[in-house]
């Protein structure tokens, strides 16, 4: 059975940081690209950041110059360091497969939330 486990959420003020982390099952993260996904209230979930299996990134013109997506193939993780926070980031925060693959379950996220 294939998991994706996010983690490292929380309440951040404007202009801070936080990392987020994924655990995925080796089944799945030895052979995919992986993804951050997130979804604000009333939106639909959308592509953050993406790194393939070599570890080539491209990131999201909205999140450009502040997040970065990296993956550690030793640990089946990947993570989302995100700076210079605003309040339009707040979401969930997803990782899973890019594309993402029909028969893998999302996992439960990650709340980000920024505000003063």
């Amino acid at each position: 059975q294939v998991h994706l486990v996010e983690s490292g959420g929380g309440l951040v003020q404007p202009g801070g940081s936080l990392t987020l982390s994924c655990a995925a099952s080796e089944s799945i993260f030895r052979i995919y690209a992986m993804g951050w996904y997130r979804q604000a209230p009333g939106k639909q979930r959308e592509l953050v950041a993406r790194i393939s299996v070599i570890g080539i990134t491209v990131t999201a013109n909205s999140v450009k110059g502040r997040f970065t997506v990296s993956r550690d193939n030793a640990k089946n993780t990947v993570y989302l360091q995100m700076n210079s926070l605003s309040p339009e980031d707040t979401a969930v925060y997803y990782c899973h497969t890019y594309p993402p693959r029909p028969e893998i379950y999302w996992g439960q996220g990650t709340q980000v939330t920024v505000s003063s």
